[in-house]
């Protein structure tokens, strides 16, 4: 093999800094980030955390149509985010809500997507976020477009493109991949390896080594990391982010992580898993890895934890605030921004859901 081929490869383990008990670790290419970072992280951890239950909550209470929640992966949630310079920019999926208001999207215009709003919510441009993808691996060829715009301008922007394992075997995933690594673009790829695809495993999606490997196959860098270790996490984001900017090309890194919850609230994740493979992963949370690791070292203090889970309630009472309040439906808004001049066609439909809504108001 080729020492540039070898380069290309991830580590034979996933990276890790802190392990399962909290303690520190060394590694031979990454440092862990500095106390101040790690804080900065688990103030993060605590918000992602108490996001993550109340939207479970507001789910069960009928407020919200759906939601995929990202308990136990919060580590990758916040990372993301963390990284991310002012003018990068960030290509979620649906189940990157707690990285879209880690970017600094209110909750409210987070969450209108998973009521059921029309206009899914937020100013991509203002935050810098594109919209949450719904379909699998999509946002990663409008990611590589976006990049690909970007170096044609001479900017200095990084996009991190964010999927799950299920979106490695769509053919999207394959086609950005290999448009990344032949055009040089300043992307990372961030696939958070939960274990399924809803019910699918990945050693039914494929036989590859690991995720990362693939990377060789497009003539880029892959890498491998514990997705539950903040720390571990963070370095290696960062380094590739850096690399990207430095006009190192793409990046593939495999985050191994764990869906503690199910799919969503439509899913019976019973049917798939067992129990006790699920209490092996929470013995890995994120939350309680890197607060051991912080109270351990002296950094994270009972004031620190008080500040922060008030800081956490705050975010889940505006939440719970706003997907409260009733929406006023307008009917005529399905109507409204299908064309910039609307045709007859379109004028007599609503013409007969008018009808449709006085005669359903008189018989009531």
């Amino acid at each position: 093999m080729r020492d540039a081929d070898a380069a290309q490869l991830p580590d034979e383990h996933p990276v890790q800094l802190i392990d399962e008990h909290g303690s520190g670790k060394t590694h031979e290419r990454y440092q862990a980030p500095s106390n101040e970072s790690l804080l900065a992280s688990y103030a993060a951890l605590v918000n992602g955390r108490r996001i993550n239950e109340q939207c479970n909550a507001l789910v069960r209470q009928g407020r919200l149509a759906v939601y995929p929640s990202s308990h136990g992966q919060e580590a990758c949630q916040v990372a993301v985010a963390q990284v991310l310079g002012e003018n990068d920019w960030l290509f979620p999926t649906y189940r990157d809500s707690v990285a879209v208001m880690s970017r600094g999207v209110s909750p409210e215009d987070t969450m209108v997507l998973l009521r059921g709003d029309w206009h899914s919510g937020y100013d991509s441009r203002a935050h810098r976020v594109a919209p949450q993808a719904t379909p699998l691996a999509t946002q990663m060829l409008h990611a590589v477009g976006f990049a690909h715009a970007a170096k044609l301008r001479g900017e200095d922007t990084v996009v991190i493109a964010m999927c799950g394992d299920g979106a490695t075997s769509e053919g999207d995933f394959h086609e950005a991949m290999n448009f990344a690594a032949v055009f040089g673009l300043a992307v990372v790829f961030f696939v958070q390896n939960n274990e399924f695809a809803i019910s699918v495993p990945l050693s039914r999606q494929t036989a590859a080594t690991s995720l990362a490997h693939k990377a060789i196959g497009y003539g880029m860098s892959g890498q491998r990391v514990d997705g539950n270790d903040t720390a571990a996490v963070l370095a290696v984001l960062n380094d590739a982010v850096d690399r990207a900017r430095e006009g190192g090309g793409p990046t593939l890194i495999e985050a191994h992580t764990y869906r503690m919850q199910a799919h969503t609230n439509a899913d019976d994740d019973t049917r798939y898993r067992e129990r006790e493979e699920v209490q092996r992963w929470v013995e890995r949370d994120p939350l309680t890895r890197l607060g051991s690791y912080l109270r351990e070292a002296g950094v994270l203090t009972s004031e620190h934890e008080e500040k922060f889970a008030a800081e956490a309630e705050s975010i889940a009472a505006e939440l719970r605030e706003a997907m409260n309040r009733d929406v006023v439906v307008e009917p005529e808004e399905l109507f409204a921004h299908v064309y910039a001049t609307r045709p007859a066609t379109l004028s007599a439909q609503w013409d007969l859901l008018q009808d449709e809504i006085a005669r359903t108001e008189a018989s009531a």
